[in-house]
C-alpha cells in the first residue's frame, strides 16, 4: 500500500546537505523505508557526496546508528559489526533485532571498495550492500564503455571511457550470495522498494 509505505518515519532526516533531487538521498530513503518498524539499523556509509553531506561531525541525518567508512573498507567495517552482534545476541547482551545496511558509490565500490566488499559477500556475513552512482560525472568501472565524463571527455581527442563496464551484479552473484538485485528510478519507484526489503529480509549477504 502506497500511502500506508510513504507514512513511515523517514530514518533519514531533512535538513542535510543533499541536493534537491540527488538520486542518492532517494535511495537511501527508498531502501531504509524496507525496514520494518521494530527492527533497528546500524548503516555504513563509504566516503563520498553522500556521507560528505549528510553526516557532518557531530551532527548526522540518519535516525539509526551510522558509520562513516572510508572509500576502501564499507564492506568490512559493517561486516565486523554484524560478526559483532551476532556474538552479543548469542551471549544475550542484546535482545533488540539489528539489520545492517551499507552504502557506497561507483569508485568506492566497483574499484576501491571492491575487495572489503567481495570478502564480505563471500564470508556470508547477514548484510546488505547497496551500491548507488555517486557524482554521475566521473569515470568508473561502472561507467559504460564511449560514456563522456568529466575524467573521459569525448570530443576530437577522446571517445570517451574506451574501457567496457564491469558487470558487477554477475560477480557478485559468482560468490553465491542469497540475493543479488539491480534496479533503477525510471517509471518504476516501487522496484526498488520491493528489491531493499527482499535484500534486508533474506538471511546472509545481499548486494
Amino acid at each position: 500500500n502506497f500511502k500506508e509505505v510513504m507514512s513511515k518515519p523517514e530514518r533519514l532526516a531533512p535538513g542535510h546537505r543533499m541536493c534537491a533531487g540527488c538520486g542518492g538521498t532517494i535511495a537511501v530513503r527508498t531502501v531504509l523505508r524496507a525496514l520494518h518498524e521494530g527492527d533497528k539499523a546500524v548503516i555504513g556509509n563509504a566516503t563520498g557526496c553522500l556521507e560528505v553531506s549528510s553526516f557532518m561531525y557531530p551532527y548526522t541525518a540518519y535516525e539509526d546508528s551510522y558509520i562513516h567508512n572510508a572509500f576502501e573498507n564499507a564492506g568490512a567495517t559493517l561486516s565486523g559489526v554484524e560478526t559483532a552482534y551476532r556474538v552479543l545476541k548469542k551471549k544475550g547482551r542484546l535482545t533488540d533485532n539489528y539489520k545492517f545496511i551499507t552504502f557506497g558509490g561507483d569508485g568506492g565500490t566497483y574499484d576501491i571498495g571492491f575487495q572489503s566488499l567481495s570478502g564480505a559477500m563471500e564470508r556470508g556475513h547477514d548484510m546488505v550492500y547497496v551500491a548507488y552512482m555517486n557524482t554521475g560525472t566521473q569515470r568508473s568501472s561502472a561507467t559504460p564503455q564511449y560514456a563522456d565524463t568529466t575524467t573521459t571527455p569525448a570530443g576530437k581527442v577522446s571517445n570517451g571511457k574506451v574501457q567496457v563496464r564491469k558487470d558487477l551484479a554477475a560477480i557478485i552473484a559468482e560468490h553465491h550470495v542469497p540475493y543479488v538485485g539491480q534496479s533503477t528510478y525510471i517509471g518504476n519507484f516501487k522496484d526498488l522498494y520491493t528489491k531493499a526489503q527482499k535484500a534486508i529480509y533474506t538471511e546472509g549477504a545481499a548486494f
